[in-house]
């Protein structure tokens, strides 16, 4: 099929490029012209594993185009996909104003019959909204459908769940054109639900809505853990095993962030609200998630009264690994927190840096490596848990830092590794290890298993 993508942000590039890896005709489209030309060369204008080498090989195939003429890109399409942003506005509702612009645009620009397939995350009856809009706006006499096809790639591993994914939903009332669009996606071999578009705007919204109550109960159990004496890592591993529960996002931390979860979430509260529902169980989740990206923060006034004066390094600053985004990132509040309670903080993040600059406070200093960020500091922050981070030999802690005192928002490090190390550790949901003194229940514990 020939398709044209208009966005190319996470979604928008990483469906396109799959596209054209499964044997579609692609061209992408973006207003911005240095993007496009850097797509261009096969390069990706943000960090995501293994996508430029699909890049740069459709693009050699002659499958995937470039382009930031909106009139060529549409240019005799069968299926366009609209992949713009949807932002947060203040009121935590979602923006859909690009959606309306690129909907004109492609009002006037098609010349032939489409399929149009809504990507962006919309709120329910969207999708209706942009088929009015289309409809009045047509330039020339041809049919057109509008379908829901939300989607559900993880940044980090956009690229794989792009091969791997749970489902395909397409939400239309047309079933023929919904078959249309199944076909377009056969390739990939995955499971592919219909439902009415109004469903499959809510399926979106429900899942990350789900999975963001998953993280913020886990994160309530180990607030709760860390008070009585437990173990995140252990309850969790005991949830888990119940197949109707699953180990998945049970992993307790500082938080989510990212463009999905914060944004999504926000909008299900607002189209709650419009329609007169209160979601008090969503306004629970952000609240607590709201709380957790400062749990770090708490721990640090409660070991040191103040931080006037002292050097922290903060390891990770993306919301997650793999990724260089930096939307929502728990990395923003806690170093603009640190710098306002006096002390000195240097950074690193192994693929973040650049787009760090645009997010945090001026006053923060940038490391080469992480031997360099940690040297001669009094506290180490773990923010974003990247396998460089989670690999350390924890002894370089000791021998560089002032004194080896490491807060880890990820849990990065068994307790028994930093005992071992001889540094003071302070995680989420587990016993403080100070300086290799095991605590008085671990003792008991492990004389109960002699």
């Amino acid at each position: 099929m020939k398709v044209s993508v208009i966005g190319t942000g996470y979604v928008g590039l990483v469906s396109g490029v799959s596209l054209a890896d499964i044997g579609h005709d692609v061209t992408c489209i973006d207003i911005n012209e240095r993007k496009v030309s850097l797509m261009s060369k096969g390069k990706s204008p943000f960090y995501e594993p293994g996508l430029e080498p699909l890049m740069k090989k459709n693009i050699v195939s002659g499958r995937l185009h470039f382009t930031t003429e909106i009139q060529k890109g549409l240019l005799n399409a069968d299926i366009v996909i609209i992949a713009v942003g949807t932002p947060m506005k203040d009121d935590g509702s979602a923006d859909i104003s690009q959606i309306k612009q690129v909907s004109l645009q492609i009002a006037e620009s098609i010349v032939k019959d489409t399929i149009i397939i809504i990507k962006s995350t919309v709120p329910v009856g969207t999708n209706e909204l942009i088929r009015d809009i289309i409809f009045s706006n047509l330039s020339h006499n041809v049919e057109f459908s509008v379908v829901s096809n939300p989607e559900f790639l993880r940044e980090g591993s956009a690229v794989y769940d792009t091969y791997h994914g749970d489902r395909i939903i397409i939400g239309s009332d047309n079933y023929r054109v919904a078959e249309c669009v199944a076909t377009m996606y056969k390739p990939l071999g995955m499971n592919i639900l219909i439902t009415d578009i109004r469903s499959a705007e809510m399926i979106k919204y429900a899942s990350n809505a789900f999975l963001a109550t998953k993280i913020s109960f886990i994160n309530e159990i180990s607030n709760l853990c860390e008070r009585l004496g437990a173990n995140i890592e252990e309850v969790a591993l005991g949830m888990g095993t119940d197949k109707r529960i699953g180990h998945e996002f049970l992993n307790a931390g500082i938080g989510y962030g990212g463009s999905c979860f914060p944004k999504d979430t926000n909008a299900l509260v607002q189209v709650s609200d419009q329609v007169g529902y209160n979601f008090e169980l969503l306004k629970g989740v952000i609240r607590v998630n709201q709380r957790q990206q400062k749990l770090l923060l708490h721990k640090l006034k409660h070991r040191f009264g103040s931080l006037k004066g002292k050097r922290i390094a903060v390891l990770g600053l993306s919301f997650k690994p793999n990724t260089d985004d930096m939307r929502e990132a728990a990395s923003i509040i806690i170093t603009d927190k640190l710098i306002e309670q006096g002390a000195e903080v240097v950074v690193y993040d192994p693929k973040a840096m650049k787009n760090a600059v645009q997010w945090l406070n001026p006053k923060v200093n940038y490391g080469i490596s992480i031997k360099e960020t940690i040297r001669e500091t009094d506290i180490a922050l773990i923010l974003t848990e990247w396998d460089v981070f989670k690999e350390l030999d924890l002894s370089i802690f000791v021998e560089l830092m002032n004194s080896p005192i490491v807060f880890d928002g990820r849990n990065c490090f068994t307790l028994d590794e930093a005992m071992e190390a001889g540094i003071e550790y302070h995680s989420v949901g587990r016993p403080v290890i100070n300086n290799n003194i095991i605590p008085d229940r671990l003792v008991k514990l492990a004389e109960s298993y002699v």
